[in-house]
């Protein structure tokens, strides 16, 4: 008898836990995608198609990876950064002195990877015309010429307002940092080891369409991009709902072409400096799946 009762209770406790895993499983979700698009519009800051600067050439990156920062659904052009529905927020810490992204807690992903699930129970029902979704890192492969030859190299590349960084891999060497470093600093690996620079402040791209009504800080990395349709969420879902973060790379790697042939050649005294990484535009779309 006391056998028996000892299985009649692991079999509750075995079925309750099944319960509620399925309960878990089937609630339904806010799924989040990032994508990288190389033929999406090129975009300036203020959100307007813009060509290459003349004396610049750019290319389109192989991404290996990114990170995001933050994501705020908005409920309109009015809806001020940080007053609409804030559903993702990554770690921050004061261990490099000023407030900065803990890059060691950050999620990385490739190209339509799921970046995040969160359940819709915990976003406020609402709809939703805008949104704000902030980069802190990519990792991407790029073309450059030494002796006037072909290569490909890996840039590790710190888009965030501030970043703590204890150490990042960039493809197959480590970094140690152990500071903060500011939007626009990077790493690149290739035939010759690593090569560390930091691009001048307010020169990393970050398209805002909103910028005349709900302007970004300067030195964030806040893109903003707009619903073709709202993005209505209600009181009573019982679908996933899919968001996919559709991100322009289009020529967002960018150089001054000092000898104007097209290609990043990085030959000592080359002149060839990177002045731009940021990401060229946000076109949103979502669906219930």
């Amino acid at each position: 008898m006391k056998n028996l009762h000892i299985l009649l209770s692991t079999l509750i406790i075995f079925f309750s836990c099944s319960k509620d895993e399925n309960i878990q499983d089937t609630e339904p979700k806010l799924i989040v995608k990032l994508v990288m698009n190389e033929n999406q519009v090129r975009l300036g800051n203020n959100g307007s198609p813009v060509s290459l600067p003349i004396g610049n050439a750019g290319q389109t990156p192989i991404f290996n990876g990114i990170a995001a920062h933050y994501l705020e659904l908005a409920q309109g052009p009015f809806t001020s950064l940080g007053n609409g529905e804030i559903i993702f927020h990554a770690p921050e810490t004061n261990l490099g002195g000023e407030n900065a992204i803990d890059f060691s807690k950050s999620i990385v992903k490739n190209s339509n990877e799921v970046y995040l699930e969160i359940p819709l129970k915990d976003v406020a029902p609402g709809e939703y015309e805008w949104v704000r979704l902030s980069l802190s890192y990519q990792n991407y492969d790029v073309q450059f010429y030494y002796n006037s030859l072909p290569y490909t190299g890996t840039i590790a590349s710190f888009v965030g307002f501030n970043n703590y960084i204890t150490s990042y891999k960039i493809k197959n060497q480590t970094q140690t940092v152990n500071a903060n470093k500011k939007q626009g600093y990077w790493g690149f690996e290739s035939i010759s080891g690593v090569q560390t620079g930091q691009i001048p402040e307010g020169a990393t791209t970050v398209p805002n369409p909103l910028f005349a009504t709900s302007p970004i800080p300067s030195g964030s990395c806040v893109v903003t991009g707009k619903f073709s349709n709202k993005l209505i969420i209600n009181n009573n879902e019982n679908k996933n709902i899919e968001i996919t973060m559709n991100l322009s790379i289009n020529k967002s790697f960018e150089w001054i072409d000092v000898n104007g042939n097209g290609k990043w050649d990085v030959d000592a005294n080359s002149g060839e400096n990177v002045v731009d990484m940021g990401l060229r535009g946000l076109i949103p779309s979502w669906e219930r799946k």
